[in-house]
């Protein structure tokens, strides 16, 4: 796939708010690519500078090599789908799905070859005839999909299309998207704030924050090998813990010390010296938790640790464990359930451990917000539910 839709070096004000803040941005030809992050990172005013409905205030955007930054929406080749949906009350599915092309005045017969091509894409053949008000919002928001697919689009731009729906039908509905993109074949920019929404459907997800990108890269990428404090944070849950690089073990791992704990090893991708700042960041399905004391292993961090709270949520169980100074979170899975196996409980002294690859080691160059943080560095609390 080559390049297809690009900002270079963009820019966009609100008075002294910097909306977007010089971001270049390459998406590739029949790609579904999502903009992720908090609500004013500058992923909407992304989406409306490439709609043409905002005017950059510095940079170029191409599509297909071709200059759009002056061009009017309606001389763009994109189409764009909003959260409302926004589709005409008074009109039939059908018409709603047609008005596209009634507007460009096409001939009667393609009109009525692409409209049933559009209802057999959205599997809506049996509710043509519907206005509206009788449709689910699963079924209104395809049919704002094959609206404004049937104009035929070089890309379809999504701003939070699933947000107002619920969770079982936003999960149905992603499935759809999914699949009406591989049918299509068209570019997809998705607009979300939904984590689980980005990693699941797109192929390469760019993570924002204050106007500026983060990290560009498929979902595996972003989640495991996260490129900054902030992604780290904001992409599922981590335990973040804090140190300092107390020696080099080799050419590859290093040793940490966090919270007073010496010893922690971590392969050493950045290079870094003894001495340095660092966070550590494991995901909560890294850390392993058990009643017996593993065995020892060059790689492997094992420390003792009790149980200070625990959720049960049917397929895993959440623990928040404390060793030393340090609170780390841990999700087992339940793989198989053992009517002879002692459950570990409230108080209990277990012991926890992780591969050394599986943490991640971070430079600190900027205060995280800890609303994003799963777990705190270094910081007693209550877990976000508190058990019955």
């Amino acid at each position: 796939m080559s390049e297809f839709l690009e900002f270079h070096n963009v820019s966009k004000y609100f008075g002294t708010i910097k909306a977007v803040d010089d971001v270049s941005l390459e998406i590739k030809k029949g790609e579904f690519f999502s903009l992720l992050g908090p609500s004013g990172c500058g992923k909407t005013t992304m989406l409306r500078l490439a709609a043409g409905f905002e005017n950059p205030d510095r940079g170029r955007i191409l599509l297909d090599g071709e200059d759009i930054t002056d061009l009017p929406p309606n001389k763009r080749k994109v189409n764009t789908i909003f959260q409302s949906y926004a589709l005409f009350p008074h009109l039939s599915v059908w018409d709603n799905i047609a008005f596209g092309l009634v507007i460009a005045k096409r001939p009667k017969a393609e009109i009525y070859t692409a409209v049933e091509e559009m209802l057999n894409l959205i599997r809506m053949t049996g509710e043509a005839d519907k206005k509206p008000d009788l449709l689910s919002g699963g079924q209104k928001q395809r049919v704002a999909i094959a609206r404004a697919l049937i104009n035929k689009p070089r890309v379809l731009l999504l701003d939070e299309p699933l947000a107002a729906l619920d969770l079982k039908l936003r999960q149905r509905m992603q499935i759809e998207l999914d699949m009406i993109h591989d049918q299509v074949g068209i570019t997809f920019l998705y607009v979300t704030h939904d984590q689980g929404e980005a990693m699941s459907l797109s192929d390469r997800i760019a993570v924002m924050d204050s106007g500026h990108i983060e990290q560009v890269g498929i979902p595996a990428e972003i989640y495991e090998t996260p490129r900054t404090s902030f992604v780290a944070a904001f992409i599922g849950d981590t335990n973040f813990l804090e140190g300092e690089v107390s020696e080099l073990v080799n050419d590859e791992y290093c040793r940490l010390k966090i919270a007073g704990i010496q010893g922690i090893v971590c392969f050493n991708d950045k290079s870094m010296k003894p001495g340095s700042p660092v966070f550590l960041s494991i995901r909560p399905e890294k850390v392993h938790i058990s009643r017996d004391r593993p065995e020892e292993e060059s790689k492997r961090n094992i420390m003792p640790a009790v149980v200070e709270d625990m959720i049960y949520l049917g397929s895993t169980t959440k623990y928040w464990v404390r060793t030393g100074a340090l609170r780390i979170q841990i999700l087992r899975q339940h793989f198989r359930f053992f009517l002879d196996e002692k459950p570990i409980r409230w108080n209990d002294d277990v012991w926890i451990w992780w591969h050394a690859d599986d943490g991640f080691m971070l430079d600190r160059y900027r205060e995280v917000d800890e609303s994003l943080i799963a777990v705190p560095p270094q910081k007693v609390g209550e877990p976000e539910e508190s058990p019955g």
